[in-house]
């Protein structure tokens, strides 16, 4: 017969880590994007640095979904669309230049389909997902929210766009970033935005403003530096 007093033993237990979940959490991003920055641009094997790209994602990925609540259906339609979404217009980009412009991938986010990075889909949605969480703190209509976090993911593409092109994230011809590559972008991440704001689930996730301040800390610091 089980121990039905087991877990009320151990809740307390659990209560009392429970309130450090956060500040490890935000100690891990800042250690492993420190990190990253100083290997890009001061330990002298930046391509090292640049490999280990997709596992820096992943590990973020991880610790944000981790504090997400409720695992509905809806959130799990709702990712999956975003990465779809997110991975072939990218893929429509690349091969038609309609969209974003005419540019192509480098090999520093590892796997292609298509000559698109997988991890691009997962970074779509790492960014949609962060930026909506911030817009809908706030007193918005809801086409305002989802106006607002499409900005927020325009102003980071802004400070990504020059470490991408140094780095062989991916590169623009003729070395110049189009007016269209920002128009494309709020497209895409308006349509994506309203979908979050309409979508049944829940749009709490105490990590979420520092994963974005955190990755807009980090490519602004190495843009400065360029």
């Amino acid at each position: 017969m089980p121990d039905t007093k087991t877990a009320p033993l151990f809740a307390p237990v659990a209560d009392k880590y429970k309130r450090f979940a956060l500040p490890l959490a935000v100690a891990v991003l800042v250690i492993f994007h420190a990190v990253g920055f100083w290997g890009m641009m001061f330990s002298g094997s930046p391509e090292y640095f640049q490999r280990l790209t997709p596992m820096n994602l992943l590990l973020t990925n991880t610790l944000l979904f981790s504090f997400h609540r409720h695992w509905s259906a809806h959130f799990i339609l709702f990712a999956l669309v975003v990465f779809a979404v997110g991975f072939f217009s990218e893929v429509v980009g690349v091969h038609t230049g309609i969209i974003f412009g005419d540019y192509v991938y480098g090999e520093a986010l590892g796997l292609k389909v298509w000559e698109v990075p997988l991890l691009i889909g997962l970074n779509w949605l790492m960014l949609v997902y962060v930026t909506g969480v911030i817009s809908n703190k706030l007193t918005l209509p809801w086409i305002g929210k989802g106006a607002l976090a499409a900005l927020l993911m325009v102003i980071l593409d802004f400070f990504i766009e020059p470490v991408a092109m140094a780095f062989d994230f991916w590169s623009w011809r003729g070395g110049e970033i189009p007016l269209s590559n920002y128009a494309g972008w709020f497209g895409i991440a308006l349509l994506l935005q309203l979908y979050f704001q309409k979508a049944e689930f829940s749009k709490q996730n105490a990590l979420a403003p520092y994963v974005y301040l955190v990755q807009l800390l980090f490519f602004l610091c190495i843009g400065v530096l360029l």
